[in-house]
């Protein structure tokens, strides 16, 4: 459509009180909010694509969604992120608005996303919903063991949500590694994609190599069976951070 000017908006959320990334009926989501705020700022209808989804309490650092803007009849203009920042939660933070060729896609020109999960051991009221609280340390050796197993393979079946509509579970993964921080450890993945719950599923099952209930060489029984009810538990939501989306032609 002629005039039509495309543009990729970069924001970060809180994710604790969103129904995770996309709209869905009966629930407040972080796109119906930015959908919103853009309407009433653009005054005209827009509708967002993002990178992906995010599932429920899950948080993001760094986010990317296009969208398509008529041109208005009067004079020239452009988005003003002060004042879409004005329209939206204290939760939600648009960080860049990108004007972007008219075929880039949000979703599908992605070449690489990555995540943290944060876990920590002494109850703290600061990081509440943002990591999870452990009781026990896990042998972090031992987890990085099988986290360098992992990266051997290509199909993930078995760490994926079962009935989702895909056409593929393989995804390629290029980092997997746990690291200590500050208030306890978190664990680094990055990959082409990744399927819904993947990260949070592959955190349980690591934790439990960690707590000595299997050995890291289990993992590659766990991968070739391609079952989810062989991996270990999807790890709560409030820990997990959507951190870099890249793409060819934005510059870090």
């Amino acid at each position: 459509m002629a005039n039509i000017q495309r543009y990729f908006i970069e924001l970060s959320y809180d994710g604790t009180n969103y129904h995770g990334w996309q709209v869905q009926p009966n629930a407040v989501t972080v796109q119906e909010l930015l959908d919103k705020a853009l309407t009433t700022l653009l005054r005209q209808p827009i509708e967002t694509i993002g990178c992906g989804r995010t599932d429920t309490g899950v948080h993001a650092k760094e986010y990317y969604a296009h969208i398509d803007v008529k041109p208005i009849d009067h004079g020239p203009w452009t988005i003003d992120k002060r004042s879409l920042n004005a329209l939206l939660p204290h939760a939600i933070a648009v960080k860049n608005i990108i004007p972007v060729h008219a075929d880039a896609h949000a979703r599908f020109d992605a070449t690489l996303r990555s995540y943290a999960y944060h876990i920590h051991f002494e109850k703290d009221p600061f990081l509440h919903g943002y990591s999870w609280l452990l009781r026990d340390r896990p042998n972090l050796e031992l987890m990085n063991r099988a986290a360098a197993i992992i990266m051997e393979y290509s199909d993930f079946s078995c760490f994926s949500k079962s009935n989702t509509q895909v056409k593929t579970n393989n995804c390629k993964i290029v980092k997997a590694e746990w690291a200590e921080t500050e208030n306890g450890i978190v664990f680094h993945i990055s990959a082409d994609r990744f399927l819904r719950n993947m990260v949070r599923a592959i955190v349980g099952t690591l934790i439990m190599v960690g707590r000595g209930e299997m050995q890291p060489e289990d993992i590659r029984n766990i991968i070739q069976s391609k079952s989810r009810s062989n991996a270990g538990i999807s790890v709560p939501a409030c820990g997990l951070y959507l951190t870099e989306v890249k793409y060819p032609y934005i510059a870090p």
